[in-house]
């Protein structure tokens, strides 16, 4: 048995490891490029990259049994305890935390973070981007939303990431020519296009993300994945 990787359009991702822990990260499964709803909403841990609606998403709904623990910074924790979820962990940029057999590394993002509850905006906390190392070692890298940031090499060579998920779409992220930039900093094995497609102002594509690959010369495979489709690791 290998692990699977599943995407549900926007940043939504579920990675069901060999050992059938099931990973969701930035469970927004209301968006707008959503297929037919996953098979199983079911989740051993939840990660959030960042406040914002498309990201949380229906994290509220799929962590309301103590037996789905939620990972986020320190503010999303507060935010989401209040609201009586019951197993929520904090966490700060730098940070490894280590659950279910699973490490879980929050690093930077360049991005804001907010939560707008009818005319009042609360502050998020940082943007980030996650690190998980799974059971036999593989390593995966969610971006979250971000620009482009040169720690993104300090990121590729110390934990060494095989596959990443990184933002192509442009306006609120990097756009495709970042990406393949951030690309060479990380150098992955293999390398998930995301955010993109799913608002009108999300305009970079994944033939320009190709192109651009490409054209800096690096050495990664492009995965496109559509919506509601799995891969194995």
């Amino acid at each position: 048995m290998s692990h699977k990787l599943s995407f549900f359009g926007h940043s939504a991702f579920r990675i069901v490891t060999e050992q059938d822990l099931k990973i969701w990260i930035d469970p927004w499964l209301d968006n707008p490029q959503a297929a037919d709803k996953p098979d199983s909403l079911d989740a051993d841990l939840i990660l959030i990259t960042h406040a914002h609606e498309d990201h949380m998403g229906n994290c509220q709904a799929m962590a309301r049994s103590s037996s789905t623990e939620v990972v986020a910074i320190h503010e999303i924790q507060q935010y989401l305890l209040i609201r009586g979820i019951p197993n929520v962990t904090g966490m700060n940029i730098g940070g490894t935390y280590i659950t279910k057999g699973v490490a879980i590394t929050m690093v930077s993002a360049l991005h804001s973070s907010s939560i707008q509850e009818g005319n009042e905006i609360l502050y998020g906390g940082e943007a980030a981007g996650f690190v998980i190392r799974l059971e036999d070692g593989l390593v995966l890298y969610h971006a979250g939303d971000t620009g482009l940031f040169g720690d993104m090499a300090l990121i590729g060579g110390m934990y060494r990431p095989e596959i990443a998920m990184v933002p192509i779409g442009n306006h609120y992220t990097m756009g495709p020519r970042e990406a393949a930039c951030a690309c060479k900093f990380l150098r992955p094995k293999k390398v998930v296009p995301m955010h993109y497609g799913s608002f009108p102002a999300l305009t970079g594509t994944v033939e320009e993300f190709g192109r651009e690959l490409v054209s800096q010369q690096v050495d990664t495979q492009l995965v496109e994945m559509r919506p509601g489709e799995s891969i194995s690791l």
